[in-house]
């Protein structure tokens, strides 16, 4: 298994790129579904988890031309309903899929993604069941390894979202695009992928309208056409790059982007004696001596991103004074900064939804394993401040949502290599 050895405490400066949004490529290659028509998807970013798409719907009969950064798209050779069962079973945006196969052919078989045991505990996927259902799709789970959805005829729904989730209000959008009648869904996600989704579905014939807000108002059209979506900037990425340069105390310029994605963020960083400037498309941070600790808590979108409260968190370990930081979106997700402490950080946890931080702390080399994605980036930010040597084994994690990461960061002049 490869992994990363940085050298820390180097002085970072340049620009780096941001690259296409994993969040908005992984409902895009499902999109495809939805019409016969070739679709074209531009800057998609080339990491783990969008190959493992585009794999998973080869499965099922689309032709595929990949070129870097592109993909031609057409599915109108699909000649099966039902997810590959091992590729489905560890690939959680495999539940994407499945809206689209309902709508379009009446039925789709699935494993649980992510290879939960169907029925054991919490269900992460009963939001998207509840909305299958308000469509009138029948759900079938008697087999105990398979979810096997169909309906005769699928109709228009007037659905609340009892949670707010991103993935759920994506797929009962791409759902609804090709259910004739009026679909209204309440309660939404508001996040920038779910507007770049449905404004691509509106160009291709669908009427949809209030994404981005907390209702979302569908007229489907059985005719929907395919075009040429270009995959948005990654706000994630944008974000982490910017907490980045404020840890190393670096100039960095961060270009290919959207500030006004990641706003609650840049106002935080203002608060806290960052020094930046923006532009339509870029931001330049600055060294700027000493950074304040400020308490955050996590909020679904425009709120401060769970997806960036790791980067945060070392941030703050720079930071003076003593800062909580309350994770509200994912359970555990706290639980890695324990590798923090290891470094020479100084983190009390309250329990697994709370940390305290007190700072500001020298953080040290360690020999770390990267449990997920959004802590595998935050643990090269550490390695990247820490004085001497770190080590990241699991680095698969970190390549699930992030494009040839060390190449980009060795080009403003950080220490990091890849080792098979």
């Amino acid at each position: 298994m490869p992994k990363f050895i940085i050298n820390g405490g180097k002085r970072l400066s340049g620009e780096i790129a941001v690259s296409g949004a994993k969040n908005s490529a992984l409902k895009i290659i499902p999109a495809a579904i939805l019409s016969p028509e070739t679709l074209t998807i531009q800057n998609l970013p080339l990491i783990e988890d969008v190959d493992r798409s585009l794999e998973l719907l080869e499965t099922l009969g689309a032709d595929i031309k990949r070129n870097e950064h592109q993909a031609i798209i057409s599915t109108k050779n699909i000649k099966t309903s039902q997810l590959d069962e091992k590729m489905a079973d560890k690939f959680r945006g495999s539940i994407m899929f499945v809206g689209p196969l309902l709508a379009r052919f009446g039925e789709a078989k699935f494993p649980h993604p992510g290879g939960c045991v169907i029925g054991a505990g919490e269900r992460p996927i009963d939001l998207f069941l509840a909305g299958y259902k308000a469509f009138g799709a029948e759900i079938d789970e008697s087999s105990g390894e398979f979810y096997h959805i169909k309906a005769k005829e699928l109709k228009p729904a007037n659905y609340f979202f009892p949670l707010v989730s991103v993935t759920a209000t994506e797929s009962m959008l791409m759902t609804a695009a090709i259910i004739p009648g009026k679909t209204i869904l309440k309660n939404c996600a508001m996040e920038p992928e779910i507007e770049a989704l449905a404004e691509y579905l509106n160009k291709q014939g669908a009427k949809i309208s209030g994404a981005g807000s907390p209702t979302i108002i569908i007229e489907g059209t059985k005719d929907l056409k395919a075009g040429t979506f270009t995959v948005i900037p990654d706000r994630i990425e944008t974000g982490s790059f910017a907490i980045l340069a404020a840890a190393a105390q670096s100039e960095i310029t961060i270009t290919q982007c959207q500030p006004e994605h990641i706003m609650t963020l840049l106002v935080i960083l203002e608060e806290v004696g960052v020094n930046f400037e923006i532009g339509p498309d870029w931001i330049r941070v600055k060294p700027n001596g000493k950074i304040k600790g400020r308490s955050i808590k996590t909020h679904e979108y425009p709120g401060f991103a769970t997806d960036l409260q790791s980067p945060y968190v070392v941030l703050m370990t720079q930071a003076q004074g003593t800062c909580l930081i309350h994770e509200t979106i994912y359970d555990r997700r706290l639980i890695w900064t324990d590798m923090l402490s290891q470094m020479g950080a100084d983190i009390t946890m309250c329990d697994p939804h709370r940390v305290v931080i007190n700072g500001p702390t020298k953080l040290r080399g360690k020999h770390l394993i990267s449990p997920d994605l959004r802590a595998g980036i935050a643990l090269v930010i550490a390695g990247l401040i820490a004085e001497g040597e770190t080590q990241i084994d699991n680095i698969y994690q970190i390549d699930r949502g992030y494009e040839r990461l060390e190449e980009r960061l060795a080009k403003i002049g950080a220490d990091i290599k890849r080792v098979e």
